[in-house]
């Protein structure tokens, strides 16, 4: 049996009984890992013509009356599965004839182009705006994955010389670095360089093959090739195999896949793997790859589909939806009206002079002040850390050494069930962020399961905060389905909303594949505002902030280390939120965040309503650097009096 044979076996054990995969074994089938999976099944259609079949029938299930493809109980507005749908329907010999209404689709979502966002402006100030390409959700931005992924669908369908598909194509260049790679579209942040990453500059690739000649596409394919000469990620390999197997016309391309292969087959062997890693693996090296395009018999338009489709925007709603919203923000105001206070605003500061100390014993001492109020005996306990992007030079993240110190405290406590779940805003790939930042080292040494927030079930639940003025959002069942949720941030500046801390980390609580990534629809409609619908909805039950080295200046990225040694716990988050922003030297009152949330009974702001146990403030406040022109994004400054 070939490797190859043998891993498609593998992947066709790992479906769901409806057909599907989902992005974890065992968990609900989604249209993304069940197109993966068809993709990586059609390079051998013979023998597993019938999981093929019921692929195919499982995908069916999420094909929406509008032509487009999506979750069938995820958010309606998280289109962006349907040209990776209309790619694998292709790819098994559908007509396009037969998909025209998903293509009609696809053609009828344009992606926001905006002339004087301020925030888009600070975002992304060396890229065209006004390019039209394609969003995660309706109605949003266009970002690398989500246009890459339609411009592929779109040619493979035989719309080459289509105007959306040579405008998204225009748009991918124009997100590429000069130096090569790709991120999800964003090159500078406030006049600082972001980082390529493996997966959206391969669907990059993808989806220009053949169809640009440009040093940026040269140089994505070199940095491609320079990443997977030195990755162990199984991930990351497959995807630069599958991009880099159709831009292989440089010897030195061609040289690096024997290598490659062997890599990826011998890190497809784990048999704990996702679903979609042994279909990337299959796909890797076939040699009759579906993500090869085909050149002239589908050169022409596809019959009968519009030259230019129709507007993006979502239809206007109607007057009874309208009424329905205005009712439920009725509702949700009579909710926070009602809602209590955390039942102790009490925030208490340990000091923690090195992560070498004794973290679980400091903890210890800290959560007696609070185990009457919150027990975690027979709890069933979810810990959210602060996982965002991994560099080994910068203290981005919560520090594992303390993850290990709030399990060792949970078990200690007698919680039934300890979760570690984050769902990170950049990469999609969690499981290299895992491993790479020590945190799966930790999870291992307690037996402990982590939950990828982004690909988890969603669940739709009223909004009860309402300043975005959506109605709904759509939460983890695994964050929901906690008796207890602890917030585990690190003590960080933010460069649009001040800080970082135990409510900004629950922004990792809505999944990826309902917002994308990054979650750029919630920053649109205000980080602030985001972050206290959120906090409104489902809280933080506990706070514990990671403060023993933070991050001063340009976070929550790329500012500088600043030590405190300090532990801060609570649970009122706004009150932990409030006594770290005055360890950091910022006024809380300044901080739009804590205001809204204050003024939403998520917790107390007020200095004199917070009562301090362990250290004063004063014992550990270090001046933090702020962020460069965080003051335009921070309210004045309160007066003092006379």
């Amino acid at each position: 049996m070939s490797s190859s044979h043998a891993l498609l076996t593998r992947l066709v054990a790992l479906a769901n009984p409806d057909g599907g995969y989902g992005y974890h074994a065992g968990k609900a089938s989604h249209p993304e890992p069940t197109c993966l999976a068809l993709l990586a099944l059609a390079t051998a259609r013979e023998p597993f013509a019938q999981p093929i079949a019921n692929g195919l029938a499982c995908l069916a299930h999420n094909h929406q009356p509008d032509g487009g493809y999506r979750l069938a109980t995820g958010r309606p507005e998280a289109t962006w599965p349907t040209p990776i749908a209309l790619f694998a329907r292709l790819a098994l010999g559908a007509s396009p004839q037969e998909l025209k209404p998903t293509i009609d689709h696809i053609l009828s979502i344009e992606s926001r182009t905006i002339a004087k966002d301020p925030e888009a402006n600070d975002m992304a100030n060396d890229i065209d705006l006004t390019l039209v390409g394609w969003p995660w959700g309706a109605t949003n931005f266009g970002w690398v994955e989500p246009t890459s992924w339609a411009c592929l669908a779109l040619r493979s369908a035989g719309l080459e010389t289509h105007p959306r598909v040579q405008q998204g194509l225009k748009l991918l260049l124009d997100r590429a670095f000069d130096s090569g790679g790709a991120n999800y579209g964003n090159r500078v942040v406030l006049g600082t360089s972001t980082e390529p990453i493996p997966g959206p500059t391969a669907v990059l690739l993808l989806a220009v093959q053949g169809a640009v000649d440009h040093p940026r596409v040269d140089a994505a394919v070199g940095y491609l090739r320079m990443h997977a000469a030195k990755s162990t990620d199984l991930e990351h390999l497959a995807w630069a195999r599958i991009a880099l197997g159709v831009h292989d016309s440089d010897t030195a391309t061609r040289e690096l896949f024997p290598a490659l292969d062997q890599k990826i087959l011998a890190l497809a062997s784990d048999p704990a793997t996702s679903p979609p890693r042994p279909a990337l693996a299959a796909l890797a090296p076939a040699a009759t790859t579906p993500m090869r395009l085909r050149f002239g018999a589908h050169a022409a338009p596809a019959p009968g589909t519009p030259a230019h489709a129709g507007s993006s925007t979502a239809p206007a709603p109607g007057l009874f939806a309208k009424i329905t919203s205005k009712f439920r923000g009725v509702m949700a105001a009579g909710i926070a009206k009602l809602k209590p206070l955390p039942i102790t605003a009490a925030v208490h500061i340990a000091r923690a002079p090195s992560y070498d100390a004794p973290l679980a014993e400091i903890l210890a001492t800290q959560f007696a002040h609070f185990r009457q109020a919150l027990p975690l005996a027979g709890k069933r306990v979810v810990i959210k850390p602060n996982l965002v992007e991994y560099r080994p030079e910068r203290v981005i993240n919560t520090d594992p050494r303390v993850v290990d110190a709030v399990i060792t405290l949970c078990k200690q406590e007698g919680a039934a069930e300890v979760i570690v779940a984050e769902g990170p805003g950049h990469w999609r790939n969690v499981q290299f962020l895992v491993r790479e930042s020590g945190l799966g080292a930790v999870l291992d040494k307690h037996g402990v399961r982590f939950v990828d927030i982004n690909h988890d079930e969603p669940v739709k639940v009223l909004n009860l905060g309402r300043l975005t003025r959506l109605d709904h959002l759509y939460m983890s069942r695994t964050v929901l389905s906690a008796d207890v949720l602890i917030s585990l941030p690190k003590l960080k500046m933010h460069h649009w909303a001040g800080v970082t801390l135990s409510l900004k980390n629950l922004f990792g609580t809505l999944p990826g594949i309902c917002y994308g990534w990054p979650k750029n629809e919630l920053h649109w409609r205000g980080i602030s505002q985001s972050i206290v619908d959120i906090s409104c909805t489902h809280p933080a039950n506990l706070s514990i902030v990671d403060g023993i080295t933070g991050m001063e200046g340009d976070g929550p990225l790329h500012g500088t280390a600043k030590h405190v040694g300090a532990l801060v716990m609570g649970l009122d988050p706004v009150a932990v939120d409030s006594t770290c922003a005055r360890i950091m030297g910022l006024p809380p009152e300044r901080i739009p965040t804590l205001v809204y949330a204050a003024a939403k009974r998520v917790g107390r702001i007020v200095e004199a309503e917070i009562p301090q146990i362990g250290e004063p403030i004063t014992a550990v406040a270090t001046k933090f650097e702020l962020p460069p022109l965080i003051d335009r994004e921070l309210l004045p400054a309160p007066k003092q009096p006379a």
